[in-house]
């Protein structure tokens, strides 16, 4: 599926939930990350993300649903990635980033910056809590060109 193609079916709701991967999330950060500032990419993933699975009627828990210190934590990864090897190059689609990036892949990344029980803190769901194992990593620029 190209970039738009994918862009829309997750804003409409369409893309099928089995397909809501970690790939995916990380896809839909590197889209939005391209066009928009951090902090507008971050507003647009969270309510996109909330409303597709409000769509999808994923059940609100403390291991399920949107989580919103994951969600900045990792649009935070991305653009620093983004800013450090370049927003298009030598990505130009979503897939060509996430494949030359395979340290992202992991779910796991986030252990390098919160420990188990920061990153399940009820908090860390609603409000952005700030890593305690070490610091995320320093966004040299904005990603995108009119940051």
């Amino acid at each position: 599926m190209i970039d738009a193609d994918f862009l829309q079916a997750f804003e409409e709701c369409t893309l099928p939930y089995e397909e809501w991967d970690h790939r995916a999330h990380l896809k839909v950060a590197f889209l939005y990350l391209r066009e928009l500032p951090l902090q507008a990419a971050t507003e647009t993933v969270r309510a996109g993300i909330k409303r597709f699975n409000a769509a999808k009627d994923v059940p609100e828990s403390p291991l399920m649903g949107y989580n919103e210190t994951t969600t900045v934590a990792f649009l935070h990864i991305v653009a620093a990635t983004m800013a450090a090897y370049g927003a298009h190059s030598p990505a130009d689609t979503a897939d060509e980033f996430c494949d030359h990036h395979p340290q992202l892949m992991s779910r796991q990344i986030l252990r390098l910056f919160y420990s188990p029980a920061r990153r399940t803190h009820p908090d860390a769901k609603t409000t952005f809590i700030e890593p305690d194992l070490t610091s995320l990593p320093r966004i040299l620029s904005e990603p995108h060109p009119d940051g």
